[in-house]
């Protein structure tokens, strides 16, 4: 699967499904914004590991319940990477 040049937000990528699926994603070519309601340590894990891989990825914490706060990490990924082309609901 060839993704250069797309932007995935993935909900839940900090561990578990999320995270293989974000580590996915990089691997083939997306920037990837990493999203996390409580643990930076494990989204940051899981950003470490698309890098070290080559890929380009972004810690973003987000309680997805919250409309608003949504729309904020969405433009906040927007500023980094561009529009977001893919949208993984795993949380």
């Amino acid at each position: 699967m060839e993704l250069t040049g797309k932007t995935a937000f993935v909900t839940g990528a900090s561990r578990g499904l999320g995270a293989a699926i974000a580590t996915m994603l990089a691997d083939a070519g997306c920037r990837v914004a990493v999203n996390y309601a409580h643990s930076k340590a494990e989204a940051d894990r899981t950003v470490a590991t698309i890098v070290t891989r080559g890929g380009t990825a972004l810690p973003i914490r987000c309680d997805i319940a919250d409309g608003k706060a949504v729309e904020l990490a969405f433009r906040a990924v927007a500023e980094q990477f561009g529009p977001i082309d893919i949208l993984i609901n795993n949380a």
